[in-house]
């Protein structure tokens, strides 16, 4: 399962840069080369902006959804469970933090294994038993250990030098193109290259959903490799599912880092839900549960 996702995931980033490329031929093809110039400012502007949000994605978070850091002192057999945890992965221990929340919930952040820091709402510590949060524990680490941060950054860097590149043609095209004001354009080609640039944001944002929902499937398949346990993870993604209270910070900007999305599911479509159904995961553990 874990290798499974993990080819999904590259599938869906070749997916990316294809229609990266769909997008700068559109471009080329509308515009000619008047329009190349935008294609390096949008992916410099996207660079700028996604990576240094990744190299600082440890504090922004936290402050976003005001998690304190916690020592070993403050919660023992909180710190207790995570090094049993770190001792079956062999990743370095962690930043902790505790968000004041009655929603139970958790997430990890940070750029790399060294840099890492996993957060646990007030709720899911009061809402959970030993083996539970053991699950959950081994779910965000398990995001710390396939640099799902990295992938994150990589998808949203794309998507974003896309939305930016389509934006700003799409606002040229309303002063007319080189191309645009020939005679001998093709009308065809020029009515294609308008839809790829209008249509291209909305691909890209589906295309990064769902590689944020193969990284979560493959959390759960690494964090039972790492516990042994699919029940634990299971038990508590139930617990999860029977809750009806939400964090209070629901910022589209943060949902992808929770273990169970903040934002309304009805409210959002499956094709750009940042995370498989809960029923989904809950079913795919039982199935690990009866070959264990």
């Amino acid at each position: 399962m874990q290798a499974a996702n993990r080819r999904k995931t590259v599938a869906l980033l070749v997916g990316m840069a294809i229609l990266m490329w769909c997008v700068i031929y559109a471009a080329l093809a509308y515009f000619g080369g008047s329009g190349a110039g935008i294609v390096p400012i949008a992916v410099g502007i996207s660079l700028i902006t996604v990576w240094g949000s990744y190299y600082g994605s440890d504090k922004l978070v936290v402050t976003m959804t005001g998690a304190k850091l916690i020592q070993e002192s403050d919660n023992p057999k909180l710190f207790g469970l995570i090094q049993e945890v770190i001792i079956a992965s062999g990743l370095p221990m962690p930043k902790v933090a505790i968000v004041i929340d009655d929603a139970p919930n958790a997430f990890a952040t940070g750029r790399n294994p060294e840099h890492a820091l996993i957060a646990f709402t007030t709720g899911i510590l009061e809402a959970m038993d030993r083996d539970q949060l053991q699950g959950v524990i081994a779910h965000e680490l398990a995001h710390v250990a396939n640099r799902d941060t990295l992938v994150s950054a990589v998808a949203a860097t794309t998507a974003g030098a896309i939305a930016i590149i389509s934006d700003m043609l799409t606002r040229m095209m309303f002063f007319g193109g080189r191309r645009g004001r020939e005679s001998n354009a093709n009308p065809l080609a020029l009515i294609a290259s308008l839809i790829i640039l209008i249509l291209a944001p909305l691909a890209a944002m589906m295309l990064r959903s769902a590689i944020s929902r193969k990284r979560e499937s493959l959390a759960d398949a690494t964090a039972v490799a790492f516990t042994r346990n699919p029940a634990g993870l299971r038990s508590a993604l139930e617990v999860l599912e029977r809750d009806s209270t939400v964090v209070q910070q629901r910022s589209t900007a943060v949902a992808h880092i929770w273990i169970e999305s903040p934002l309304d599911a009805k409210a959002v479509s499956k094709l750009f839900s940042t995370h498989p159904p809960i029923a989904e995961r809950i079913a795919v553990l039982r199935t690990m549960e009866s070959l264990n």
